[in-house]
């Protein structure tokens, strides 16, 4: 079986209560809403990551003000000719401070819209594990920078 490593980084941005969210098509068909952020470049430092995917997502600029700690997730997915990946995902959660830039909707990219939502709305959104994850990591900033994860 196929292995496969993907690093990938996030950001949480926080303002005036709210968090700054991507939303990205399901597998169902449906949307579900993600953090900024995606997959680390060949060569390409975690820092930079964030600060491109974040602008390329959302049309922000922003400054890496922290970094929140890590989330590991590793399962076999289908891949194609009816082969499976043994996939493992290292996510990179930082804190991220807006400088610049204007809120615009990604065009031809893995999400198709980006928005602000009440911290106290996160919990009613359609939305993937990592956001949780994050959310505990800004919220508790453990030392180790890491949380146990709810089962899925």
């Amino acid at each position: 079986m196929r292995k496969k490593l993907r690093v990938a980084a996030y950001a949480v941005c926080v303002r005036d209560g709210q968090l700054l969210l991507a939303r990205s098509p399901a597998e169902d068909g449906g949307y579900e809403w993600v953090l900024p952020g995606g997959g680390m470049d060949h060569g390409e430092h975690p820092n930079d990551t964030v600060v491109r995917e974040l602008e390329e997502e959302t049309g922000y600029h922003i400054e890496v003000t922290g970094f929140l700690g890590m989330d590991s997730i590793h399962h076999v997915i289908p891949w194609s000719y009816r082969r499976k990946v043994d996939q493992h995902g290292l996510r990179l959660v930082y804190e991220g401070r807006i400088v610049g830039g204007e809120l615009r909707n990604e065009i031809g990219g893995s999400t198709d819209m980006a928005a602000w939502h009440p911290l106290d709305d996160v919990s009613g959104l359609r939305r993937v594990p990592l956001i949780d994850v994050a959310l505990r990591l800004w919220r508790e900033r453990p030392a180790v920078g890491r949380v146990e994860r709810v089962p899925e």
